[in-house]
């Protein structure tokens, strides 16, 4: 698919979501609903239950839960409407998307325990960390639950793991930011990086791929602030980092890249921005020429194909290989 043609289906997706127009300052996306967001035959969520997770709800119906790692971004909502178009497809799935209001390792798990409570079949999650949710994912298994990640895997035991291959396309983040620079006559210099947490699997990894991009080169790789989900605090540090006359930064995930895009537009100053994900935000600043370009990953993919290897799972057939790479791809002003 041509880089016009992509990003054109993923501006249309967007706008599903958030409307037309852009905005300066990163968005926050909330959905109508945290919990109730079932979709299928039965057209609710039903109430809790108790044993017998593995096998089929009442009325030969699978119910399936979405937990991802909050819902603020809109890379979220994309994964959550791949989920509802594959079980909409299906038919004789109830499904729900039941996630923290902010990235919170203690209220993933409290999701995940609601998951058990409420008696799923399965459970499609994106992990906080590689192990911070693991008692409350050992707690769906001893009752049966099939397990599927999207984006960020915990490890543990599961159906299958749909994700970006994360540290390969850091590393074609950092390559690009490398050839901007290039471009530019600027062969040194220190280099800022904004991820999410120290546990966060897919962006520590991302990082891993961006910062190995520079080995052997003049820059200098600087610590990495993480944000959580605190814009202002990013603000603050893409500040801490022109103090420190960064020429480039990296941003591992959309709040981070929004973050980021913002301020520089505030303040003006030229720097190389590298960022993740595909929100209006994201796209609007590679348009304005304040950032660079962004990787665009495929979290409709992810929730579409994990919804569809979960019931795969139920229904005892074959669900392929266990990890699962969704691709990623680089979006710039070419693009528009």
């Amino acid at each position: 698919m041509s880089g016009k043609k992509f990003f054109a289906g993923l501006l249309s997706l967007s706008l599903v979501f958030t409307g037309c127009g852009g905005s300066s300052e990163p968005e926050i996306i909330m959905p109508d609903e945290t919990v109730k967001t079932a979709v299928g035959n039965n057209g609710g969520t039903g109430g809790s239950g108790n044993g017998g997770n593995a096998a089929k709800s009442s009325g030969d119906t699978y119910k399936i839960w979405l937990v991802t790692m909050d819902q603020q971004d809109q890379y979220w909502l994309n994964i959550n409407n791949g989920c509802k178009k594959a079980a909409d497809e299906i038919g004789n799935v109830e499904y729900t998307w039941n996630s923290p209001d902010v990235n919170d390792d203690e209220k993933q798990k409290q999701c995940i325990n609601d998951a058990v409570e409420a008696g799923v079949s399965a459970i499609i999650v994106a992990a906080n960390g590689p192990a911070n949710v693991n008692d409350a994912l050992q707690n769906a298994k001893d009752a049966g639950i099939k397990i599927v990640f999207v984006d960020s895997p915990a490890d543990f035991d599961c159906v299958q793991k749909l994700a970006t291959d994360n540290e390969a396309a850091g590393r074609t983040a950092g390559e690009k930011m490398l050839d901007d620079l290039k471009a530019s006559n600027i062969t040194k210099g220190n280099i800022g990086i904004i991820g999410v947490t120290k546990d966060t699997a897919s962006c520590i990894a991302r990082e891993k791929g961006f910062r190995s991009a520079f080995d052997g080169t003049g820059f200098t790789l600087l610590d990495t602030f993480y944000m959580g989900t605190d814009v202002q605090a990013a603000k603050k540090a893409v500040d801490g980092f022109i103090d420190k006359k960064c020429v480039g930064i990296f941003g591992a995930n959309e709040g981070a890249t929004s973050a980021t895009g913002s301020r520089i537009k505030e303040t003006g100053d030229n720097v190389e921005i590298i960022g993740f994900d595909t929100s209006d935000t994201v796209l609007g600043y590679i348009s304005e020429g304040i950032i660079s370009a962004t990787m665009a990953q495929n979290p409709d993919t992810m929730g579409y194909e994990g919804m569809k290897t979960a019931v795969k799972a139920l229904n005892g057939e074959d669900t392929g290989e266990e990890s699962i790479d969704t691709g990623v791809s680089v979006i710039t002003s070419d693009d528009m």
